[in-house]
């Protein structure tokens, strides 16, 4: 077994930990353990067959400060499930542990780039894995906002996926995109406003303008990549 199969499984112990400490303070439903445990096995699957794409015996420093991430998105999933799917007796414990976990895997996602830059240990896997945990963050967190604020929320944490579905239909979807500083800046929104009207601090009103600027910005991202990506296409001859 390479090593990466051993860091992966050391990760499901400690997501199946903080799934059992979740579970002793809020009292997660089956449905919610089931959530963050499906979560696990498909994030644990993904990565290793990229792995064995790429040829990756192990994982960088950077990637560690992802699976630290990806362990605290295991529990933001759970949290969400539970506050969404169930009358949780108790929403105020809940809801505070799940800005928490957010807030600290928002954080970490300033770090692992940097430390992937400063150790030279950057690498596609690294990049890919950042994104997809990126992605499903922002997923379970505008559904958990939509459940106050409405369906529409779920836009946000769809669009991304609705745009690698539609890349199978058009190839030319897939194609390579520049670096953009704009394209980070608009994704580093979406989680920190979904966190902010997640926490419930902000009125109904405000809180639906921000997200709605939110998604407005991410539209709008989206559209420009599209866009760059058609006029950058090769022609099929």
């Amino acid at each position: 077994m390479g090593s990466i199969h051993w860091e992966q499984a050391a990760g499901a112990g400690v997501q199946l930990a903080l799934l059992g400490l979740l579970h002793a303070l809020v009292g997660l439903s089956t449905a919610a353990l089931a959530a963050g445990v499906a979560y696990m096995a498909a994030l644990w699957a993904l990565l290793a067959a990229a792995a064995r794409r790429s040829g990756t015996r192990t994982l960088g420093p950077a990637d560690h400060v992802t699976l630290a991430r990806a362990l605290l998105v295991g529990g933001v999933t759970a949290l969400v499930a539970v506050l969404v799917m169930t009358d949780h007796p108790a929403k105020g414990l809940p809801l505070v542990i799940l800005v928490t976990l957010s807030t600290v895997a928002l954080i970490l996602d300033a770090v692992d780039g940097r430390v992937a830059r400063r150790t030279g240990t950057a690498s596609r896997l690294g990049a890919r894995f950042d994104m997809e945990v990126d992605a499903f963050l922002i997923l379970v967190l505008s559904v958990f906002v939509a459940a106050s604020l409405g369906v529409w929320v779920t836009a946000i944490g769809a669009m991304r996926y609705a745009f690698v579905a539609a890349g199978w239909v058009a190839p030319w979807l897939r194609g390579s995109l520049p670096p953009s500083f704009a394209r980070k800046t608009v994704a580093a929104v979406q989680g920190i406003v979904l966190v902010v009207a997640a926490s419930g601090v902000l009125p109904y009103a405000i809180a639906a303008a921000a997200v709605g600027l939110a998604l407005a910005s991410l539209v709008w991202s989206f559209g420009r990549d599209v866009v760059w990506l058609w006029r950058n296409r090769t022609p099929v001859l």
